[in-house]
């Protein structure tokens, strides 16, 4: 049994990526705020951390976070700029996309700004942890997480084995 299932179905995990947060010329304000609300919606989050705009510093804290959270949230990198390889380092370490969720987002950004069409953000699992890209701007990335939280602890209880239908309706 990894940690993040012995961490509960409701465990979270923040990281946010960014050169200038880790270098120190900008204070983080979305991993906070996606923190918050997680909080607010129930997560106990286990952790916050930030790495720089790299592949691999990316990847080797994902794969960490993954044994810690239930749910493992990325903030910054989704972008179309070179540097942004947050969904790449995501698909690298993960076994399965989950298209939808991204899909999702992004049709309730384009609702707020039609250049929320540029975020690649993505969602995927990795064992019975999931993995959501959020964008980098606090607003962006709150706005995200609020299109797909209700839809998050469904995921988490069919990667948990929770398979199991109730009645049809």
């Amino acid at each position: 049994m990894s940690l993040a299932t012995e961490a509960g179905a409701r465990s979270a995990a923040v990281l946010t990526v960014s050169d200038s947060v880790v270098a120190g010329s900008r204070q983080d304000g979305s991993g906070p705020a996606v923190a918050e609300a997680l909080e607010k919606a129930g997560y106990q989050v286990v952790t916050r951390e930030a790495v720089p705009d790299e592949r691999n510093h990316i990847e080797n804290a994902l794969v960490q976070l993954c044994e810690q959270a239930r749910l493992v949230v990325t903030t910054g990198g989704t972008g179309v700029a070179t540097r942004d390889v947050t969904p790449e380092a995501t698909l690298s370490i993960c076994d399965r996309e989950v298209p939808g969720i991204g899909e999702r987002m992004r049709a309730e950004g384009i609702k707020q700004t039609p250049l929320a069409a540029l975020s690649r953000g993505l969602c995927a699992t990795r064992g019975s942890s999931l993995v959501l890209n959020l964008p980098g701007s606090p607003r962006g990335a709150t706005e995200s997480l609020a299109a797909v939280i209700d839809i998050l602890p469904h995921a988490l209880d069919l990667l948990a084995g929770k398979t199991a239908h109730g009645p049809s309706k």
